[in-house]
């Protein structure tokens, strides 16, 4: 159990860094950063729809065999990440701002990404109490779907108002409630047997709400040939990476 206590706190603390991505796009101009961040968002996608068919709910089915609990907790995951997105007003684009396109709620954004992240602590947790390579795989998928939506989050804070420094510094700190997450996740573990097999079918059905939301759409924003054929080939790499990662286990 030391063991899951040390990898999950490891990953959360990783994830949770990576909100200072915003740090490298200081010097690119909105537009510039608008071409690249699309291309990590078809990567996510694909990382994504890929983690969730081909890890999450494949490894609760083979621990506990297929049964009606868990398309529910799936369909449950969904729900709570809609439920977020439409209360909360968590405004989760991954597209940086520019003048068409502006976020004014950076305080809410604030608020909805503390519950975002204490989610991602939790399936994180989840995921390593199940197994470490199920573990490590989900802070993957989480991690690569961090990129975009933390310099997201990042430009609607400079946009509501807030310094360069003090974004960074505030973003930090909501992502941090990703670790209370984990440990809340982990200290559950002891008290509600098995809990693991509701946390991955619900991150699962978590990464196919985000993938298919949020992502997809920002993917169908343009419909260049040749744009959309690179953005393709991209989000099937991610789903490659996660077909990798099925032979390291």
């Amino acid at each position: 159990m030391l063991e899951v206590w040390l990898y999950a706190l490891i990953s959360v603390l990783v994830v949770s860094l990576i909100s200072f991505v915003g740090i490298f796009t200081f010097s690119l101009k909105a537009e510039k950063l608008q071409k690249v961040l699309i291309y990590f968002v078809a990567f996510s996608a694909g990382a994504l729809f890929a983690g969730a068919f081909l890890h999450l709910i494949p490894e609760v089915v083979e621990k506990t065999g297929f049964n009606l609990r868990i398309p529910i907790f799936i369909l449950v995951g969904i729900i709570i990440f809609f439920i977020i997105e439409k209360i909360v007003c968590w405004n989760h684009c991954h597209i940086p701002i520019t003048k068409k396109h502006v976020h004014s709620f950076a305080i809410m954004n604030l608020v909805g990404d503390m519950f975002h992240n204490f989610l991602d602590g939790l399936v994180i947790a989840g995921s390593y109490l199940v197994s470490i390579p199920l573990g490590i795989t989900t802070t993957l998928a989480v991690v690569l779907h961090e990129i975009p939506q933390e310099i997201s989050d990042f430009g609607i804070l400079i946009y509501g108002g807030f310094s360069k420094r003090k974004a960074l510094l505030i973003n930090f700190a909501t992502a941090l409630t990703a670790v209370l997450g984990a440990v809340i996740g982990l200290l559950l573990s002891g008290f509600i047997s098995g809990i693991e097999f509701i946390l991955v079918p619900i991150a699962a059905g978590g990464f196919i709400y985000i993938a298919g939301s949020d992502l997809i759409p920002e993917l169908h924003k343009n419909f260049q040939l040749k744009k959309s054929i690179l953005q393709l080939i991209i989000f099937v790499l991610g789903i490659l990476v996660m077909v990798g990662l099925l032979f390291l286990k």
